[in-house]
């Protein structure tokens, strides 16, 4: 099974907990199901599972990537000035796969799923949710 869902986020940099759509797509769908893949579509953007519990982690995790990979530094700036961006999606990564039981994610206690902004705001980033 596939869908997708649309998440606005309002920033240049952060993260976005997406957990509750993607377990309202869960909870919708046949209990049977065993892995949950969720993929963000574009290149400047990227899905994590980390800690839920301390908003200073996400505020943590980009001010690391600020420091890792410093905006303004690389040949893509001439392009459209975002190869920061591109770079940290990169290190990152689009994707996350969650094994499923009985319809629940196997999150531990404190991970949830973070969409991962580096060049926003964006009204519509595209996230797509296949349950296998």
């Amino acid at each position: 099974m596939r869908t997708s869902i649309t998440v606005t986020t309002t920033r240049r940099e952060e993260l976005v907990d997406i957990t509750p759509p993607v377990r309202e797509v869960i909870s919708r769908s046949d209990p049977s199901f065993q892995l949950c893949s969720i993929f963000v579509r574009g290149a400047t953007a990227a899905i994590m599972i980390q800690e839920n519990w301390d908003p200073n982690i996400g505020i943590d995790v980009v001010s690391c990537l600020q420091h890792l990979v410093p905006r303004g530094n690389w040949l893509h700036d001439r392009v459209d000035g975002n190869g920061d961006a591109h770079i940290k999606a990169g290190i990152v990564g689009p994707s996350e796969t969650i094994p499923l039981l009985r319809g629940e994610m196997m999150l531990g206690t404190w991970q949830n799923i973070f969409l991962c902004e580096f060049d926003g705001p964006r009204q519509n980033r595209e996230i797509t949710i296949t349950l296998l």
